[in-house]
């Protein structure tokens, strides 16, 4: 979709994703690696008792999900910026999570082209874990 053809307040939701420890503990031994990702025994005596995913893991997937939703598709031309990120309650091994995305801004930077801004809520089942601002440059 082109920038013209979102309209502010417009709602979208994704499809969801189940996240395994495979998937928590591969992520963060490449770009998080801390105790509460990687380490079982460590993990369950610290506050969240058990493996979490890190908050970039979370973050990327609904990232993921709504990228796969196809909205954008070839009139986006980059992101711009990601803005009050917000890593709300902890995902564990075997959280689905799906991403709630709602058109909070849009603004003509040029003749054909725009910034498009959404707000991305991430749940699993009906607890928000997530929020932030994705902003993309788009083919108005």
């Amino acid at each position: 979709m082109k920038l013209d053809e979102f309209t502010i307040g417009q709602v979208f939701e994704t499809n969801s994703f189940k996240l395994t420890k495979e998937d928590i503990m591969r992520f963060a031994k490449e770009f998080d690696p801390q105790y509460m990702h990687l380490d079982e025994e460590k993990a369950k005596q610290g506050r969240f008792n058990g493996i979490i995913a890190s908050g970039i893991h979370t973050m990327a997937l609904s990232f993921k999900l709504w990228i796969e939703q196809g909205m954008y598709e070839e009139d986006v031309i980059a992101g711009t910026e990601m803005n009050n990120i917000k890593f709300i309650k902890p995902v564990y091994p075997g959280d689905e999570l799906h991403t709630i995305v709602k058109v909070i801004d849009k603004e003509t930077r040029k003749r054909e082209t725009g910034i498009l801004t959404v707000l991305l809520s991430t749940y699993n089942k009906e607890q928000k874990v997530f929020e932030g601002e994705l902003s993309v440059l788009i083919k108005k």
